[in-house]
């Protein structure tokens, strides 16, 4: 199985993807280091990524999973995945499942600017809320709660 865990950035999705993971014993993998250099660059400096920057991305998570399931690993995969298209190519089958963390822009902004050595610009907090496209048929979680809250939450609701 993978578990993708996905939202805005400042959203949560390393803590509460590495201690899901860690309750589970399973592979945690961080979306981010799928990026290229060249979007990783861009972020950096404070410009967003089009959906052609992200084509490869998201081709390379695709394949990850694929591999994943196809070898029986189970994992824990934090990426974005903000838009339904993207989303829609990362859920290959049944084994995979998405999870929301959902939260304000004013809380998620908060937390951005407290968060140091990250390569995103807290200035792209607005693009992504504007690519922002909710899942409806996700595991939501509010990202005001604590992580241990949330991964128990997560874990009930998935059966895991």
């Amino acid at each position: 199985m993978t578990i993708l865990i996905m939202g805005v950035a400042g959203a949560g999705k390393t803590t509460i993807g590495e201690l899901l993971a860690s309750q589970l014993g399973w592979k945690f993998v961080d979306g981010d280091s799928y990026h290229s250099p060249q979007n990783i660059a861009k972020m950096s400096r404070g410009i967003a990524l089009t959906d052609e920057d992200r084509a490869p991305w998201i081709a390379a998570l695709r394949s990850a999973i694929e591999q994943w399931l196809q070898t029986g690993e189970n994992v824990v995969l934090a990426a974005s995945a903000l838009k339904k298209s993207y989303r829609d190519a990362l859920v290959i089958s049944s084994q995979v499942k998405v999870v929301y963390l959902r939260g304000t822009r004013e809380l998620i902004g908060r937390r951005l600017l407290g968060r140091h050595n990250h390569y995103m610009d807290p200035s792209l907090l607005g693009s992504q809320f504007s690519d922002l496209e909710e899942p409806m048929d996700a595991v939501i979680e509010d990202v005001s709660r604590t992580p241990a809250e949330m991964v128990s939450e997560i874990r009930s609701k998935l059966a895991i």
